[in-house]
């Protein structure tokens, strides 16, 4: 029988206590939430939006919460008078969040041109949108990418000639 070596790996030192999070920081997260109308039933879903973001950011270990930007009773056809929206992009301008996450594409804007601007003046930005519903987000890429391929495109379009019905 052969004699079996042991190696003995010497343990690392302790990491200074927040050293980690200076290496590696949490992603910096809001979620976008929006219902169109003051009903009783839609002050309902706003509220449960709200809650379901708040958990659903903290609960994630590498997430910080950075805020949950909500306009109620707010119709999406006009970007002008949600002042949630415009507060949050212009904390994405400010390089405050790396990550949105929204219900769905119709919750973040309402028409085609719209979408398409905001995602791409984010991009700028390395922000990302994540679309809970349809499982997708715009990977936050370097300027050369073009994440807004033909099938994105013609994802968005889907949903607003669907939304148009």
């Amino acid at each position: 029988m052969k004699d079996k070596r042991v190696m003995v790996i010497p343990a690392r030192k302790k990491i200074q206590e927040g050293a980690l999070d200076k290496e590696h920081p949490k992603l910096r997260v809001a979620a976008y939430c929006r219902v169109s109308t003051e009903s009783e039933e839609q002050t309902g879903s706003f509220e449960t939006q709200v809650s379901h973001y708040t958990n659903y950011i903290n609960k994630n270990p590498d997430w910080r919460l950075v805020d949950i930007y909500a306009d109620e009773g707010i119709s999406g056809t006009n970007t002008k008078n949600r002042k949630e929206f415009n507060r949050m992009i212009d904390e994405c301008m400010d390089g405050s969040i790396d990550l949105i996450i929204t219900k769905s594409i119709s919750r973040f804007a309402r028409n085609t041109v719209d979408c398409l601007n905001y995602i791409r003046q984010l991009k700028e930005q390395k922000v990302a949108v994540y679309f809970e519903n349809i499982n997708t987000d715009t990977p936050r890429c370097p300027k050369t990418a073009d994440f807004c391929g033909v099938s994105f495109i013609f994802g968005v379009c889907l949903v607003f000639k669907d939304s148009q019905r």
